[in-house]
């Protein structure tokens, strides 16, 4: 299989895993990029997001960093393996109060049971807004 086909069959697989989850429906996730170990997602800010400083809620964008590191983990699965968080930890670096994000994930370390994966998540004016950290457990097939 070619890189092209194998990065289109990763973006039609990573959109039904989106599609699924419909928590990011309501967020306006969407994907920018995806690639063996590799996510890139996009949010665009609604005013329903921002807390009652006018600062987009820090839930929303560790949710986004969480599914941007949901979908590089999934790009890298077995047959049948699915995978859970198990940590989380974001550094919030800017106040977000307008325009569009985007988190760009990427697998640090894949291991046989713990995948690591940091994430950056960029303005739409270069500015980093917040990064994360997080690993996820890889659960296994189970026969029986």
């Amino acid at each position: 299989m070619s890189e092209i086909e194998d990065d289109q069959r990763l973006h039609e697989m990573a959109i039904g895993l989106l599609d699924a989850v419909p928590f990011a429906s309501l967020l306006g996730i969407s994907i920018s990029r995806i690639r063996r170990g590799e996510a890139i997602l996009s949010l665009e800010v609604r005013e329903e997001f921002k807390q009652n400083h006018g600062v987009v809620h820090g839930g929303v964008i560790a949710s986004l960093i969480d599914t941007a590191a949901a979908l590089a983990v999934a790009t890298v699965l077995g047959a049948g393996e699915a995978s859970t968080t198990i940590d989380l930890t974001v550094h919030y670096l800017r106040p977000l109060r307008v325009g569009k994000v985007e988190a760009k994930a990427s697998i640090l370390r894949e291991g046989r049971s713990v995948i690591v994966i940091s994430v950056e998540v960029e303005h739409q004016s270069s500015e980093i807004i917040a990064t994360g950290m997080t690993a996820f457990f890889r659960l296994k097939n189970d026969p029986g």
